[in-house]
């Protein structure tokens, strides 16, 4: 491959010749992930949009080659399907580079990222039991938020679809 070369973990990158002196997170993730879309929001704010497929591959790239921390996740139910964010801090610089990615509303699965990093535990396990996402290979996804309470199990709350129990109910 003309131009790359790859990281201590086979991810290829961008020769910093080519691009100056250190390829930035952005064309690291282009040339491992051509298909992924960035939007810049600010130059400190940017989303990655990815295929569901290469989640794992662009969040060990974006730790373990490039240090950063991720500092939170989050899920949402849209009329394209359920949007996972995982948001990853480069502390050194302010910038939080946000991967996005979609998961249909017939299929809603996204691989673990709890298996090789457990910040990624508990928020998995919410979205799980609040939207009814499913995280092959996760650990551990008993419920966490309402393991002690009388909810029932096919129902997500925080799904678009959602019915409101009663008013008795909630009582």
């Amino acid at each position: 491959m003309n131009g790359l070369r790859l990281t201590a973990n086979g991810l290829p990158l961008p020769d910093p010749e080519a691009v100056g002196r250190q390829p930035s997170a952005v064309s690291g993730l282009k040339v491992l992930i051509p298909e992924a879309e960035v939007y810049e929001h600010n130059p400190k704010r940017l989303y990655v949009t990815i295929p569901r497929e290469r989640l794992t591959d662009a969040a060990k790239y974006l730790h373990r080659e490039r240090g950063m921390r991720l500092s939170t996740c989050t899920g949402i139910d849209t009329r394209d399907g359920f949007e996972v964010l995982y948001h990853f801090s480069e502390d050194s610089t302010g910038t939080m580079y946000t991967l996005k990615v979609l998961a249909p509303k017939d299929d809603p699965k996204l691989d673990s990222q709890a298996t090789w990093f457990p910040a990624a535990n508990w928020i998995e396990r919410e979205m799980h039991e609040l939207l009814g996402i499913d995280f092959p290979g996760h650990p551990n996804l008993i419920p966490l938020l309402t393991s002690d309470t009388d909810w029932e199990e096919d129902k997500y709350p925080l799904r678009r679809d959602f019915e409101r129990r009663s008013d008795a109910h909630e009582q």
